[in-house]
């Protein structure tokens, strides 16, 4: 697979820093195993082969907020693909996502091949959890507007709000199937002048937002991923590593009285 430039986390953040600075549109996809089998469709697979794999008969159950099988959403995800600014792809031998490896990186390559798709810019596609924990992900972001797309962003802008994060976040739309594409677009259109970026969260959709937003609006959009759940988890660590220095003070406490 020939890819462009191949970004660090640190790097990738700087793009973004840059575009928003100089309130400049790009837009950032990340490329998993979900997505390698919307690919996969039809394409480089056999549909039934696609359907014999646990993601694939979730999606098709509604578990994954999209239409399953579906050949349209499979060209719109490489349409977006091939509009992104950065694209996140996983590296050989990934570890980081808990799937196949043969749905990882090998079978990224072989859709990418097949669709002609060859990004400019690349990334890893765990972008969104390694950057959320690092300092200077929120001094990025912080006194910049929030854009959140999610299926409950009301939790995921009062994570952002809180320690140690304490970030804007201007507005929220809720998100939770693809087929509500249509209705979010509108809204993202009727709020640009509020906010500076977006981050989306969900699913596959949101490689297909991503791209669509920063043109639309001229502002920064970014597949977000799991990464709210992982701020949760992080600070749930926090909590723990208190109460267990509390407790250590309290037993030294009792061992001196």
């Amino acid at each position: 697979m020939a890819i462009g430039v191949r970004l660090t986390i640190d790097q990738t953040l700087s793009r973004i820093a840059r575009a928003l600075k100089n309130k400049r549109p790009l837009s950032l996809v990340r490329i998993g195993d979900g997505e390698n089998l919307v690919l996969a469709q039809a394409s480089v697979w056999t549909q039934r082969r696609v359907m014999r794999e646990k993601w694939a008969i979730q999606a098709k159950k509604g578990r994954k907020g999209i239409p399953f099988p579906s050949l349209k959403l499979r060209d719109q995800v490489a349409g977006a693909i091939r509009r992104a600014d950065i694209v996140g792809i996983l590296p050989a031998g990934d570890r980081r996502i808990k799937a196949p490896a043969y749905l990882k990186r090998p079978l990224t390559n072989q859709v990418f091949l097949h669709f002609g798709l060859a990004p400019q810019v690349t990334c890893h596609a765990c972008f969104n959890r390694i950057a959320v924990r690092k300092a200077r992900f929120r001094r990025m972001l912080r006194g910049k507007r929030i854009l959140v797309i999610t299926a409950k962003p009301g939790d995921v802008k009062a994570q952002l709000e809180r320690k140690p994060y304490r970030l804007r976040v201007a507005a929220t739309i809720p998100f939770s199937h693809y087929r509500q594409l249509g209705r979010t677009m509108s809204r993202v259109r009727a709020l640009r002048s509020r906010f500076d970026i977006a981050l989306i969260s969900c699913g596959v959709s949101a490689v297909v937002l991503a791209p669509r937003i920063a043109e639309a609006t001229g502002k920064v959009a970014v597949d977000f991923g799991k990464a709210p759940k992982l701020m949760q988890v992080g600070r749930g660590k926090r909590k723990r590593k208190q109460n267990r220095k509390r407790r250590r003070n309290r037993r030294q406490g009792r061992k001196k009285r």
